[in-house]
């Protein structure tokens, strides 16, 4: 078992994420949005990951994207519901608690459950507009 500390480095945030994603694909709830609906290029979206949550925790402007509009696409091609978000934030927190505590791990934390329910409004009001 690795030593739990705070999320420090890049390298740290690559474990996260690494792990965080190997639990989502074997996911019976979501896995099947990452498998069959998106079916993502890891290649290039791990690493875009990576950016992201650096950018988030450590104030760097290296991810430069549109979560957002990307989530709301994907929620055309299937609907995403409250059951999926509350399963992707529990597999991170569930992954960031196994391998760090800290502030910044608190922030990562933070981070996604605000990230979550921004989607789910702004996906909400999209679904909603006449």
């Amino acid at each position: 078992m690795p030593e739990i500390r705070d999320i420090n480095s890049r390298k740290d945030i690559e474990l996260l994420v690494n792990s965080f994603y190997k639990k989502v694909l074997k996911d019976d709830i979501i896995g099947f949005i990452f498998n069959d609906v998106v079916r993502l290029n890891w290649e290039k979206h791990i690493p875009i990951m990576y950016d992201f949550w650096e950018s988030t925790l450590f104030q760097r402007t290296i991810y430069r994207g549109n979560p957002m509009q990307i989530h709301l696409e994907l929620n055309e091609k299937i609907p995403l519901k409250k059951v999926h978000f509350d399963q992707w934030l529990k597999i991170f927190n569930e992954t960031v608690d196994c391998f760090f505590s800290g502030e910044k791990a608190e922030l990562a934390k933070t981070r996604a459950l605000s990230i979550a329910t921004v989607m789910q409004i702004k996906i909400y009001q999209a679904e909603h507009r006449n």
